[in-house]
């Protein structure tokens, strides 16, 4: 079964960093290329950022370029997103998918909040 689940959110102050990670499992994670997403409350699902299989070729958002990094480390099937500078509207469930799959994980709930 193929499966990616995002996890690592919480609730961090304006200007703070976190750390998301995406766990695969059930195929091989080295031949797909990973995205991020998230959902804000009461919006749709946007886009932020992708990381190519090999890992040199990444794609930001505007709205997230220069504060958050995509990375991966095959070895483990995991994606990491390190958030930095973050602000409230960055508050979101955040996912992470693949074109190999079909459903979405329960994503992470981060919120930006003093």
């Amino acid at each position: 079964e193929v499966q990616l689940q995002a996890f690592g959110g919480g609730l961090v102050q304006p200007g703070g960093s976190l750390r998301l990670s995406c766990a695969a499992s059930g195929f091989r994670f080295d031949d797909y290329a990973i995205a991020w997403f998230r959902q804000a409350p009461g919006k749709g699902r946007e886009g932020l950022s992708c990381i190519s299989s090999s890992g040199r070729t990444t794609y930001y958002a505007d709205s997230v370029k220069g504060r958050f990094t995509i990375s991966r480390a095959n070895a483990k099937s995991t994606v990491y997103l390190q958030m930095n500078s973050l602000k409230p509207e960055d508050t979101a469930v955040y996912y992470c998918q693949s074109t190999i799959s079909n459903s979405w994980g329960q994503g992470t709930l981060v919120t930006v909040s003093s």
